[in-house]
């Protein structure tokens, strides 16, 4: 028997159980008269088999109800077992419903706006391309993800699921090359130089040359509580990379994006559990050392000169935005977070 909050569905095998039970015949009896093993007949009872058109001529002729009566009866419960594990689904998802950011995600128009509870569950369940939302916390649709995030909490963990839906459904559009490692590692040095551009500049540019290398770079909004700047999975033949966008400083912009960068060269999305601290500390080295090489920072801060005009320099020289080295001097103690917070660009991508 199945139970919802609606609907009861009791199998055929209980009516068969009453029937014994009016008879005083026991189980053993009624296999042997049925012509079937015990083990089989305690499933029908329990409803762990089907109760089928030939088991219902049996019945028939053991019991005297007509196949018929047998027949409808099977009929109802599985109607009413569908029902019930139904309505029993839709119950639990409205729970896992309401730990994903619904709202923020119809704000983005990643799903219908609406108020009514089985409505949004329905909505998830397409936008997610799964048949009930519990297999989101089974983790497989998570898995083999490198992401950046500054704090890990149920909530973050959530909108990371959302998140890397978006960028998938957004990558599936693009065209891409076949994954070539050597090929993206040829054009760090030109990633670089993009960041003195504008993002109406580079954008473009940066999207065809990681497509060339059979990378996927997607631009998303950023959700409050998700503590994510960027992730990277794969998805079919190409790479997916997704990037949070929202009044972005350009210094952390880059830093993330060649973080996971690392994440792909070192082949993190491999891990089925994700990234561990130590892999996250590889790519902020990799991040920190392809922006500004510590050899030339150690140089730059050995001279103690941390005056505008001093960071310009630097930072012209090392063919950079200003702000990144602002971003590194705040990062590390040298600059006070409000110093020189005029040389930090301050992106808006259109995600």
């Amino acid at each position: 028997m199945i139970r919802s909050q609606n609907t009861v569905a009791t199998p055929p095998g209980a009516t068969i159980k009453e029937q014994l039970i009016d008879r005083g015949m026991s189980q053993k009896e009624f296999a042997a008269r049925m012509d079937m093993s015990e083990k089989h007949i305690s499933r029908l009872i329990n409803g762990g088999v089907q109760l089928t058109h030939e088991v219902a001529l049996r019945l028939e002729m053991v019991l005297g109800i007509p196949a018929k009566f047998w027949n409808n009866l099977e009929a109802i419960y599985r109607e009413k077992l569908v029902k019930a594990n139904a309505e029993n689904l839709m119950d639990a998802d409205i729970q896992l419903m309401r730990k994903l950011p619904y709202n923020e995600m119809a704000k983005q128009n990643w799903v219908p706006a609406t108020r009514r509870t089985q409505e949004r569950v329905i909505n998830l369940r397409k936008f997610f391309e799964v048949a009930h939302l519990g297999l989101l916390e089974q983790g497989s649709l998570a898995s083999h993800v490198a992401c950046r995030r500054l704090m890990l909490t149920e909530k973050s963990n959530y909108t990371l699921i959302a998140w890397i839906q978006k960028a998938r459904l957004e990558a599936r559009k693009m065209e891409t090359k076949p994954i070539n490692l050597k090929s993206l590692e040829a054009a760090i040095p030109q990633i670089r130089e993009m960041t003195k551009m504008h993002p109406e500049d580079f954008q473009p540019k940066l999207s065809k040359l990681l497509a060339n290398s059979g990378i996927a770079i997607v631009f998303l909004p950023h959700f409050d509580g998700s503590f994510l700047h960027g992730a990277s999975f794969t998805d079919g033949k190409k790479i997916v990379v997704g990037l949070t966008v929202r009044g972005k400083d350009a210094d952390r912009f880059w830093f993330s994006l060649f973080h996971e960068i690392s994440h792909i060269m070192q082949g993190d999305m491999a891990k089925i559990d994700g990234t561990n601290e130590e892999d996250e500390d590889k790519a902020d080295a990799f991040a920190r050392q392809t922006l500004i090489p510590d050899q030339e920072f150690e140089i730059f801060v050995d001279e103690k000169n941390f005056g505008r005009a001093s960071i310009m320099r630097f930072a012209d020289r090392l063919g950079i935005d200003a702000g990144i080295v602002v971003g590194r001097l705040q990062k590390e103690g040298y600059v006070k977070y409000n110093q020189h917070h005029d040389l930090k660009t301050r992106y808006e991508i259109q995600a």
